[in-house]
């Protein structure tokens, strides 16, 4: 994904963001509307919020992918006349509530709870100085690998710098209010002790959560008694105390006049008390986008604590990061899940859209990922060979290397070589890692009964009579002429171009099954055309000898 401070403010391009339905330009519409009757600020704040409890994970980055999409869009609709930021916020100053379950030598870290996570040691080594500062460096590392053009913020230095104490002693002074609002959330246990306000122990540095004794606008100071029993007052400026996580929203959108902020359906029934503390406190409450969870291959809700689902990592170990920026443009108001199978799909669609791109006119232009993945200047990429047929052809040759691979596509696409298409050249090693991770252990060849091997007999026939140089669509019709010949493959729901019956999909998933060792795969006419269809045949004799099941 590139990102670049120069846009496209073409006529087209302006007449078709006005009436662009993507979802980010409708996002980006509420931002307009918003200062439509006052005029624009000096500069629209576009924020999004991550809590460093754990490593930071795939839904960390999609918040930042689609607001920055947003950003994007709204810079289209003014004509880039209004300057926008981007505020990464980790809340790092919030205590360590339990250790996570991924890291090593968790007994190290239990006389650490409850402390903020700038101060709990960092489990991993290495320069950091705490775990907080560990996890905040893992997330920039990735956002910088994106060239995502965002500040990153720490509630710690925030807090301690004093950025945050003229709210919080506005705060204070609002103290009643913020309890009416948050009171009636709350069950009659936790009523009994709840306060907005959350003292650091000056003996335990334990985040507390402790009913407020006393609390003196005047002095902009609180009182409660500490884990010791002794009544303690500190003022609540300077990093000596923290908010409560709901009331902390609102009062920095308030402090630092946000515009745009999105959060997961998790935050949903939260937002309205996000907004009224908010106005308490003077300020006006951003604009929202609420988008839906992603889950685990089970359909848990992933989370950094747990370490489930997918990592950042692991996804670009299989695939490039264009494919998971097209993951984060899709669908953002319906639950997806994030695990490894989903990534074939994510690539193979993401190029899809690239190609299609070109053809399109503007308004299907700006309802492409591409345009808004590429802050609308999307790379113009050839790909003669789909990431699926990658990794089937690196299953039926057992390649190890690029190099065998690429004396197959070469053969396939004359004059394409790693040189001169790297692109595929990337994902060709994609490809080989993908395979050599997920699909060789779920391989299982098992061995054709005497339909099959009548067909495959047939079919190796059918290919031998091919002329030379046959291309997909020719092999993929002698492959259906056989299949149609064979009553058990014939479909009658479908009609063959002679007026017979079609051809079931049961022949192709028998193909895969007995030749690759697979349920599914690409197209057969596409894949045995890169194969070869010598090597096909050679394919289909190691299957009758069972040399493959």
């Amino acid at each position: 994904m590139t990102r670049s401070n120069m846009i496209d403010l073409s006529p087209e391009i302006l007449a078709a963001a006005a009436e662009s339905k993507a979802w980010p330009f409708e996002e980006a519409k509420k931002i307009v509307k918003r200062y439509e009757k006052t005029g624009f600020p000096e500069t629209i704040l576009f924020e999004t919020g991550y809590g460093p409890s754990g490593l930071p994970h795939i839904g960390t980055f999609g918040e930042v992918a689609r607001t920055t999409m947003v950003r994007h869009a709204f810079r289209v609709l003014t004509e880039d006349k209004v300057k926008t930021r981007l505020l990464c916020f980790s809340d790092d100053m919030d205590g360590m509530r339990k250790i996570p379950d991924n890291v090593p030598d968790r007994a190290a870290l239990e006389p650490y709870l409850h402390m903020p996570l700038t101060v709990v040691p960092n489990p991993f080594g290495g320069d950091y100085e705490s775990f907080g500062h560990h996890n905040n460096a893992m997330l920039r590392r990735f956002l910088d690998t994106f060239g995502f053009d965002y500040e990153f913020a720490s509630a710690t230095d925030y807090y301690k710098s004093g950025r945050f104490d003229a709210m919080l002693l506005r705060a204070v002074e609002k103290y009643d209010a913020i309890m009416k609002v948050m009171l009636p959330t709350l069950g009659p246990e936790r009523q009994a002790t709840y306060s907005p306000f959350l003292p650091i122990s000056p003996k335990s540095g334990r985040v507390l959560y402790v009913p407020m004794k006393h609390v003196d606008a005047k002095a902009g100071t609180i009182t409660f008694d500490d884990e010791d029993g002794t009544e303690t007052t500190l003022p609540v400026t300077g990093g000596a105390v923290k908010m409560q996580w709901k009331p902390d929203f609102g009062m920095r959108w308030a402090a630092l006049g946000v515009d745009f902020e999105m959060f997961g359906k998790d935050h949903q029934t939260n937002q309205a008390i996000y907004d009224k503390i908010c106005v308490i406190l003077g300020g006006r409450a951003p604009e929202h986008f609420v988008y839906e969870l992603f889950l685990d291959e089970h359909g848990q809700k992933i989370s950094k604590s747990k370490g489930n689902g997918l990592t950042i990592d692991e996804w670009l170990t299989y695939a490039p990061t264009e494919s998971l920026g097209l993951y984060m443009f899709q669908r953002p108001r319906q639950a997806k899940k994030l695990y490894f199978d989903v990534i074939p799909k994510a690539v193979d669609e993401y190029y899809s859209f690239l190609s299609a791109y070109p053809k399109q006119d503007w308004k299907n232009r700006l309802g492409n990922p591409v345009w808004h993945m590429h802050d609308g200047q999307p790379p113009a990429i050839d790909l003669p060979v789909s990431f699926a047929l990658l990794l089937n052809l690196v299953s039926a040759s057992n390649a190890q290397n690029s190099d065998v691979l690429w004396g197959f596509i070469s053969r396939y696409a004359p004059g394409v070589t790693a040189a001169t298409n790297p692109e595929l050249d990337r994902l060709v090693s994609y490809a080989i890692r993908y395979f050599d991770d997920f699909v060789k252990p779920q391989k299982k060849y098992r061995a054709p009964d005497e339909v099959e091997r009548d067909a495959l007999a047939k079919l190796a026939a059918a290919l031998a009579a091919l002329p030379a140089g046959a291309d997909g669509e020719a092999i993929q019709n002698a492959a259906l002429n056989v299949a149609r010949k064979i009553e058990r493959y014939q479909d009658h729901s479908k009609q063959a171009p002679e007026g017979g019956p079609g051809v079931s999909v049961a022949f192709f998933q028998m193909i895969y099954e007995v030749l690759i060792g697979q349920e599914r795969g690409p197209r057969f006419g596409s894949f045995a055309a890169l194969y070869g269809v010598g090597e096909t045949r050679a394919l289909i004799e190691r299957a009758l000898a069972g040399s493959l099941a």
